[in-house]
């Protein structure tokens, strides 16, 4: 989680807790984050350089709060920080913390409480903003980073857009969104519809809304599809880790290019067609020249528009997909 926040945060981020490489530079352990901010051993550490803002920058599976992370917690509430989770634990709901926060004047801000979501109108398909999906071949293979630098490339090319956040990370970067994998199934697609009429409030001519998990991922699916009939968008972005081989946890195999867009197409086709008008690959374990032939290899099976919107920007990508989103209809009886 702290990966997104470190990159895209309109927030400086003043220091990184990590006793095992205090006295580094972020930089200095993971070099794609360009980050000069220090790592430090401690939360005490770490309040010489005057933050406002403890992030408890992890998600582990389930969404517990580790045992180990509560001493730090409790010293950064007592000196009056902002406590930010993205667990799915809701810690203003642990009435230590509670008592903490009304004590020293903390505020707790959790990223995932959903609020209360209606069920789907269908208002979402009268959204005049043209709605772009990033669409995943599993969980967490780059769906945010790919919508922030489509987003970012988009403004630089003069349209008024916006990021419609659906997780933790991307409400802690974009300030505004909700968690759909905290929302109870019957409303998540309402859920999502709400979002986009509030990106239509935010951008009058592109959003780009955050996907979640995966098509064929058996546990987080119905987050996806929710996405897919709540956000009534007119173009998906198909985003894959090309070092995935199989579905991350399962043992069920990543699908070829040609099968998730044909199954994403298919699905969305059966209430509002979306077509994927471009690839966004993630690249960061390869080389240059592996990542060429990563990004040429899915051209040439798809005939598609292919890039890494991190490795080399998102400007090409962003240029060749623009003339394909276009709105479109849903389907009526």
């Amino acid at each position: 989680m702290s990966h997104g926040v470190i990159r895209y945060s309109s927030d400086t981020v003043v220091a990184v807790i990590d006793p095992d490489y205090a006295g580094k530079r972020v930089r200095d352990v993971l070099p794609y984050l360009e980050s000069d901010a220090p790592v430090v051993a401690s939360v005490d550490a770490g309040l010489a350089y005057h933050p406002t803002s403890l992030l408890v920058g992890i998600a582990p599976a389930g969404g517990a709060l580790p045992e180990e992370f509560r001493e730090a917690i409790r010293i950064g509430m007592r000196a009056g920080l902002e406590i930010v989770s993205g667990l799915h634990a809701m810690l203003g709901d642990d009435e230590e913390f509670a008592a903490l926060a009304r004590e020293h004047d903390s505020r707790i801000w959790d990223l995932r409480l959903p609020p209360a979501a209606p069920l789907f109108s269908g208002a979402a398909w009268d959204v005049t903003a043209r709605i772009v999906l990033t669409v995943g071949s599993d969980a967490a293979v780059g769906k945010m980073t790919a919508s922030l630098e489509l987003t970012r490339a988009a403004r630089d090319r003069g349209a008024d857009a916006a990021f419609v956040a659906t997780g933790q990370i991307g409400i802690a970067i974009a300030g505004w969104g909700t968690a759909i994998d905290r929302v109870v199934a019957d409303f998540a697609p309402g859920a999502a519809e709400h979002l986009v009429l509030e990106g239509q409030r935010r951008a009058r001519d592109l959003l780009f809304l955050e996907g979640q998990g995966g098509i064929n991922n058996p546990a987080f699916a119905p987050v996806t599809l929710a996405l897919m009939y709540g956000g009534a968008p007119d173009a998906l972005v198909l985003v894959h880790n090309v070092a995935r081989t199989v579905i991350e946890d399962y043992d069920v195999p990543i699908l070829s290019y040609r099968a998730l867009i044909r199954t994403y197409e298919s699905l969305c086709a059966t209430v509002k067609p979306a077509p994927v008008v471009g690839i966004a690959l993630n690249t960061r374990e390869c080389t240059d020249d592996e990542a060429r032939e990563h990004i040429e290899r899915a051209r040439a099976e798809t005939g598609l528009p292919c890039d890494d919107v991190v490795r080399n920007g998102p400007h090409a990508l962003y240029d060749a997909i623009a003339p394909a989103i276009v709105k479109t209809s849903v389907l009526h009886a």
